[in-house]
């Protein structure tokens, strides 16, 4: 393998200062009620830091297409350019801007890198997503599968009854007939706002309670998720939901043809993933950035699919020494 297809450790901690970069800039918009100057600076912010790094990266997940977004946009160029490592990267500056306008919970900044080829090229289309964590049999739960089902399963591969088990599920109308069949089947239901990433993360992490995800999300969001479940040996399944023939269209573009496929984890994302996530706000996982006179400190996360290691960074930033805090 070459140069320009490795990516080494270091690179892991370099993705960390990517997304500390984009929650600083959004976390000073915090509770002001303006979701897109959030989404704004947090792009703009991301979208530096990933030019400083020595890497020959191309946007294959990030703000839309070229029309739609003037930076990180898919298919852009970032990164110090040819002669360094090659790498595909999912990113999402600030997923859940209206949290971060409202002050609200479980705000993140995320992004994941893969050698060239390694994520699946997704639409901004919804998927329909089941993820649970590490250490469970392999396809214990199944997206084909009931409700009441899935949860046997986990819940005996858990060795716990279903009443313990507690389901994340997005907190909209059309998860209404969802989070009715988790309820009759005995389990316990959390639900959020936003930020499905995050949601999914959860259910990777121990410390945060959560058993399982399901529901229907964005299917971009679905690949960040899987980088950062793969990485610690998670589970995730997830197939596209198509509304239109314009969606369908999207999906040939992107070299996806059978679009009822049930995709694994591995194909969403594989190889030497790295993935990183700073806390905008308080949440499940990550604190959020702590502002204070002179600086502030932020709270991330960096997976490392090679190694399985897991390393949760605290930092303090000086405002005197860096531009954009104050």
């Amino acid at each position: 393998m070459s140069e320009r297809t490795m990516m080494g450790r270091n690179l892991a901690l370099e993705a960390v200062r990517v997304t500390e970069a984009a929650a600083l800039a959004a976390a000073r918009l915090t509770g002001r009620g303006d979701e897109r100057a959030a989404d704004t600076a947090a792009v703009e912010a991301m979208h530096r830091a990933l030019n400083g790094l020595l890497i020959d990266g191309t946007v294959v997940i990030g703000q839309g297409e070229r029309a739609e977004a003037d930076l990180l946009y898919t298919g852009e160029k970032v990164g110090a350019g040819a002669g360094n490592a090659l790498v595909d990267i999912a990113l999402n500056p600030l997923e859940g801007a209206t949290i971060c306008a409202t002050g609200g919970y479980n705000a993140l900044s995320v992004v994941a890198l893969a050698v060239k080829g390694g994520f699946l090229r997704v639409p901004p289309i919804y998927m329909d997503k089941i993820a649970v964590g590490p250490n469970l049999p392999a396809g214990v739960v199944d997206l084909d599968a009931g409700v009441p089902d899935n949860l046997k399963s986990l819940a005996q591969a858990k060795g716990c009854p279903v009443s313990d088990l507690l389901i994340c599920i997005l907190d909209r109308p059309r998860h209404e007939d969802l989070i009715e069949k988790v309820r009759e089947a005995g389990a316990r239901v959390m639900l959020i706002a936003d930020g499905d990433v995050s949601g999914v993360i959860a259910a990777g992490q121990p410390h945060t309670g959560v058993d399982m995800y399901l529901g229907t999300g964005g299917a971009p969001e679905g690949v960040l998720a899987a980088a950062a479940l793969g990485a610690v040996g998670g589970q995730m399944q997830g197939r596209l939901i198509f509304r239109s023939e314009d969606e369908r269209a999207m999906a040939h573009e992107r070299g996806i043809t059978d679009l009822s496929h049930k995709y694994e984890l591995s194909e969403l994302a594989r190889g030497d993933v790295m993935f990183a996530a700073t806390g905008v706000t308080d949440g499940a996982i990550l604190r959020g950035v702590r502002r204070y006179q002179g600086g502030a400190t932020t709270h991330s996360m960096v997976v490392r699919a090679k190694s399985g290691t897991v390393r949760f960074v605290s930092a303090q930033h000086n405002s005197q020494r860096k531009a954009g805090l104050d």
